[in-house]
């Protein structure tokens, strides 16, 4: 009796992973341990939200340096640091993934269209996802100084934030790898909390959010 119903989890699993685009060598559960091992495919949710996590990711880490470099605020310097580092060992993760599953690190399909937002229009002037700063954004911050820079950075980063908190939950509902699963939960948690902070800190400088 075990040994059958065994084998009827592992013909499910089978059946779950063939459908949304994966590969699966042993029994997957989901959000779970050790017997998550599914492999999923080039075009998958998976393997998108790593790729353009990634992409998303780089630019926050580039902003909290820019303005670490331009405030004395030991607040902001602190929270870019802390954004910098941990989107860092993120990235890190995400690009590993995508190694470790033999995928490449571009697809030829626009970003998001693993959300089915394959026909959004491309932000301008190099913001390529929701959320992301343009290179005139970006020029503008690399300017700044002072209070000046520092609201200029935290609105950047809450709409920057926003905007992964919206791929993070759109992983939750597509993906199938369970250490993929618990990192986009954990963007969730984390990157609300922070924009309410950052929105607190916009406040605190006479500014509106």
């Amino acid at each position: 009796m075990r040994r059958a119903t065994t084998g009827w989890l592992v013909s499910v699993a089978a059946a779950v992973a063939v459908a949304t685009g994966a590969v699966t060598y042993a029994v997957a559960d989901g959000d779970g341990g050790p017997a998550d091992l599914v492999v999923p495919a080039a075009e998958s949710a998976d393997a998108g939200f790593a790729r353009d996590m990634a992409v998303h990711h780089q630019q926050a880490v580039e902003m909290s340096y820019i303005v670490r470099d331009r405030t004395k605020d030991e607040d902001v310097r602190r929270l870019a640091y802390d954004i910098a580092q941990t989107q860092a060992n993120q990235r890190g993760m995400l690009l590993g993934w995508l190694d470790l599953w033999e995928l490449p690190k571009v697809s030829e399909k626009p970003p998001m269209a693993w959300m089915g937002m394959a026909d959004a229009p491309v932000g301008e002037d190099g913001a390529l996802m929701p959320g992301m700063a343009t290179h005139s954004e970006l020029a503008r911050l690399g300017k700044a100084r002072g209070k000046q820079a520092e609201v200029m950075f935290l609105r950047l980063m809450i709409a920057h934030h926003k905007g992964g908190v919206h791929m993070a939950e759109g992983c939750l509902k597509r993906c199938v790898v369970g250490a993929e699963r618990r990192l986009a939960r954990s963007m969730v948690a984390s990157q609300q909390s922070e924009i309410d902070l950052m929105t607190d800190m916009v406040k605190e400088r006479g500014a509106t959010p």
